[in-house]
């Protein structure tokens, strides 16, 4: 940003400069003196200075352009990431809820001294279910953090790579 204000700067200057030169032309008479020749040339050099500086802005600008685009993309990429982890979550939650339930009835089938097979089997069945789900919102969160890591280090990579140049 400190580069565009720059550029931005030394542009008004030079079109500063250039309506100076050109109000003087217009009390000029219509054919510029021979002596006047360093004027023009410095002219023609702010006019080239200025069509090169805006070609600067402009693939600046570009370049400013196209990062905001590729951020957006990381942004969208991290929020879809970051719902499936939230569904992992929920998952977790319900897995962790039925498993209450389960071991509740277990005791209190066990206090009555009944131990009754199907409750067993729905302990099993949910304590199952929480495995996977917990096993599930551990890879999503892996995934998570994994993306995070990753621009870290290639820019890492990109590091060792240029000092090694």
């Amino acid at each position: 940003m400190s580069d565009i204000d720059e550029l931005q700067r030394r542009i008004t200057a030079a079109m500063d400069q250039v309506a100076y030169g050109l109000e003087r032309l217009q009390g000029a008479p219509a054919e510029p003196p021979a002596a006047d020749g360093d004027t023009l040339q410095a002219l023609e050099d702010e006019k080239t200075a200025n069509a090169q500086l805006q070609e600067r802005v402009r693939s600046l600008r570009e370049k400013s352009e196209a990062e905001a685009t590729d951020l957006r993309a990381q942004i969208e990429e991290a929020e879809g990431r970051m719902a499936q982890l939230d569904i992992e979550l929920q998952r977790v939650r319900r897995a962790n809820s039925q498993l209450t339930d389960a071991c509740a009835a277990l005791r209190e089938a066990n206090t009555e001294g009944v131990g009754e097979p199907h409750l067993i089997n729905k302990a099993m069945l949910a304590e199952l279910e929480g495995l996977r789900a917990a096993r599930a919102a551990d890879v999503a969160e892996a995934d998570v953090i994994l993306s995070r890591l990753q621009p870290l280090i290639e820019r890492a990579g990109e590091g060792d790579s240029e000092e090694a140049s």
